[in-house]
């Protein structure tokens, strides 16, 4: 099991739920993929946007419907600060995770999250679980709570 995996793991045992985590026989890097590989619609996929917070250096995540953009002005207006573009090497240091397999939980260090109010339209939604082709599924109110995100607007 690769580290990333088992943080994921590890975090869902932590929380108490008992999240079975899926290997797809596909990739699941974008949230198209991960619908098809889940069978699922497009939208119950919880992909994870990875910003910077400019002022503070933070990891700022936001957890959106796999159809949903986040606009960049909404989200900074969400997150109380100005945001930039989270290159690869900033995404995989701050969270331990590649682009492609972004779980919403166990990253290596504390996260501001926010959850789009798209996805607490279904009963259950799929997210990464840290690498490009493992995902899990829970209720979004589940995602909400692990995660600690706030629900917010963020998307155009």
């Amino acid at each position: 099991m690769s580290k990333s995996l088992a943080r994921v793991t590890a975090a869902l045992e932590s929380a108490g739920l008992a999240c079975k985590i899926l290997e797809m026989p596909g990739e699941t890097r974008t949230a198209g993929d991960a619908a098809r590989e889940a069978g699922c619609e497009i939208n119950q996929i919880a992909k994870s946007i990875v910003f910077r917070g400019e002022e503070s250096n933070s990891v700022v995540l936001f957890i959106t419907a796999g159809g949903n953009r986040v606009d960049g002005e909404k989200a900074s207006e969400a997150a109380g600060e100005t945001l930039g573009r989270a290159d690869a090497g900033f995404v995989r240091d701050k969270t331990g995770f590649a682009i492609g397999g972004v779980a919403p939980v166990g990253h290596l260090t504390p996260s501001h999250v926010f959850l789009d109010p798209k996805l607490l339209g279904y009963a259950v939604v799929y997210a990464a679980a840290g690498t490009p082709r493992h995902i899990f599924a829970v209720t979004p109110e589940q995602l909400t709570e692990i995660s600690g995100a706030k629900v917010a607007e963020f998307t155009s």
